[in-house]
């Protein structure tokens, strides 16, 4: 019945009998042209929306591509400082919106996993004609790009993990498994101050500027959206149980290509906390230990960390965060 309300309530089309989940009717202005990648996918053609960002400094770096990463709490919107700044640096930046976010198609029904997201930003890029990138992820964006990076070693020459989720297996640590239909229902009861509160205390070290607001007005935009709302939600669901059972810790060994470790200390991220028993949730996102851990088990990699930010260090000092990835990536660029 679930599945049926959700069909009933998403914008699937047939076309010549193959099912069509166009990209998704939510309207958020973007700082730059969204264009869409077509992408056959579990039997259902999907819209992968993007923005491709040209260099504005031609005299250097010439055919060298960023692909921005966001979180599971963002969009590609998210990246426009960001972008700006590398740009003018001069790379070329795109930044996908991952199937089942944002300005992408939503499917009612999907199997999702990190690999099937990694999979699909490849398709991506193929379809651009870039065959080697440097990838700067953030949250369950630095999670992908590690799984990107670990299933494309030679597309991905660099990595740039920006307080990545998934440095611990929160499972192994007692994080009890929670199904799918309740996770929807935590989906279901979003609201403007369960995402600021959120937002608060993780990524901005419990401060707060006005400035902050337009991220938790563009999350929650897309729980409201009408029609397809109900869809995102279970989409997201199903994302969340995906980070929860898909651990890339393990891997970090494997990892060949060149990697940054910028971590804000002070975050307390982990999927799961909230619904586990107390002695569960006071081990778990301690990223002052796990930004050290990170960085020292993948091979080579660099650490930056900033004792006094949080999981979005990125947004919350914009200045210092951007000066140390510059830094680290003039002394990497050979």
């Amino acid at each position: 019945m679930l599945f049926t309300r959700l069909l009933a309530a998403s914008v699937v089309t047939a076309v010549s009998g193959v099912t069509v989940v166009p990209p998704s009717i939510w309207n958020y202005s973007y700082p730059w042209p969204v264009q869409y990648h077509s992408i056959t996918s579990q039997q259902v053609n999907l819209s992968m929306a993007y923005m491709d960002v040209a260099s504005t400094n031609t005299t250097s770096r010439n055919n060298n591509t960023i692909v921005l990463l966001h979180g599971r709490n963002f969009c590609g919107a998210t990246w426009e400082d960001s972008a700006r700044r590398l740009s003018a640096w001069g790379y070329r930046v795109v930044i996908p919106d991952q199937i089942g976010f944002c300005k992408s198609s939503k499917p009612p029904a999907y199997q999702f996993s990190l690999h099937q997201l990694a999979y699909n930003t490849q398709s991506l890029l193929q379809s651009l004609g870039i065959a080697k990138t440097k990838i700067l992820g953030h949250s369950m964006g630095g999670m992908l790009g590690t799984r990107f990076a670990l299933m494309y070693p030679n597309a991905a020459s660099h990595l740039m993990l920006a307080n990545p989720i998934g440095l611990e297996d929160w499972k192994s640590l007692g994080v009890p498994y929670r199904p799918i239909d309740l996770l929807y229902q935590d989906e279901q009861a979003t609201t403007y101050t369960s995402i600021r509160n959120y937002q608060q205390a993780t990524y901005y070290v419990n401060t707060w500027k006005p400035e902050y607001d337009v991220w938790v007005n563009m999350s929650l935009s897309l729980y409201q959206t009408p029609v397809e709302n109900q869809v995102f939600m279970f989409d997201q669901a199903r994302v969340v149980e995906a980070i929860l059972t898909q651990p890339v810790v393990y891997e970090f060994p494997l990892v060949k290509a060149r990697t940054l470790v910028l971590i804000g200390t002070k975050d307390n991220t982990a999927i799961g906390k909230g619904w586990s028993p107390p002695d569960v949730q006071k081990i778990l996102g301690n990223y002052s230990v796990l930004g050290r851990q990170t960085a020292d088990a993948i091979p080579g990699a660099a650490l930056v960390e900033f004792e006094d930010l949080g999981h979005a260090p990125h947004i919350q000092d914009s200045e210092r965060f951007h000066k140390a990835l510059f830094s680290w990536l003039d002394k990497s660029d050979w």
